[in-house]
């Protein structure tokens, strides 16, 4: 469900589920993991997130959590917020190469990490949330500030617009766009040119950045977690849910 491989200091890590490379709690747990090693191995010093296909990620895989308990959903919005967390404090820079469409829950994961490169051509970027009647954790939302300003993160969550890739940059939501062919080959020379930084510097400067607004997502983030549950179980927010089919 996700392939890491590595090139001298560069490691890529690649979602390859289905077509649509939908997040899962199984997936999620195991990108967890390998971020983990990642972040703990001294031969590594850049990381790439990628997707395999035309989609980054489609995001939550909804028709398989409708199966799940209030408690069990729980469960999975607890690891993948903190999957996020992490991310977005990891150790080392962390670069994400948007192949395809990037969508909701694939959006949160995208602007976790240090740098965003996207696809040119068809592939859009949402965070549409809205449109289907669900919120969206308080720590994706003080990401989405970091990232964008409070101004552009509240019409890109009030829209749930589906923005084009040079629509994405010119709101900061991506920071360069590639030809599909050149992008990961432009991700690893990006993530070289941060590889050649003081690895112990970037560090600490990624803390000073980024500490206090993890705190603040730390602060809000179990509440937000059942208030999105509270939402998503909702009889409104339910029957849409059940309408939405996954493609590839």
């Amino acid at each position: 469900m996700e392939l890491v491989t590595r090139e001298e200091e560069i490691a890529v890590l690649t979602l390859t589920r289905g077509k649509v490379n939908a997040l899962d709690e199984s997936l999620v747990e195991r990108l967890s993991k390998s971020l983990g090693h990642l972040a703990s191995d001294r031969d590594i010093r850049a990381v790439i997130l990628t997707g395999q296909g035309k989609f980054f990620s489609f995001g939550f895989d909804i028709p398989e959590f409708l199966g799940y308990s209030k408690e069990s959903f729980i469960r999975y919005l607890t690891k993948f917020c903190n999957l996020y967390t992490s991310m977005f404090l990891f150790p080392k820079p962390l670069i994400a190469a948007l192949n395809g469409h990037t969508i909701a829950g694939g959006s949160m994961l995208a602007i976790a990490c240090d740098y965003r490169l996207m696809t040119s051509g068809k592939a859009k970027i949402s965070l549409n949330e809205i449109t289907f009647g669900s919120t969206v954790p308080a720590g994706s939302v003080e990401m989405l500030k970091y990232c964008v300003g409070h101004g552009n993160a509240q019409k890109i969550l009030y829209s749930g617009a589906m923005y084009s890739a040079d629509e994405a940059r010119q709101l900061g939501l991506v920071d360069q766009i590639c030809p599909p062919e050149a992008l990961l080959g432009t991700a690893k020379q990006v993530a070289k040119d941060f590889a050649q930084r003081d690895s112990a510097a970037f560090r600490n400067i990624k803390g000073l950045l980024r500490g206090s607004v993890a705190q603040e997502m730390a602060r809000k983030e179990k509440d937000s977690i059942l208030e999105f549950v509270d939402i998503w179980y909702s009889e409104q927010t339910w029957n849409r849910l059940k309408g939405i089919q996954i493609h590839g």
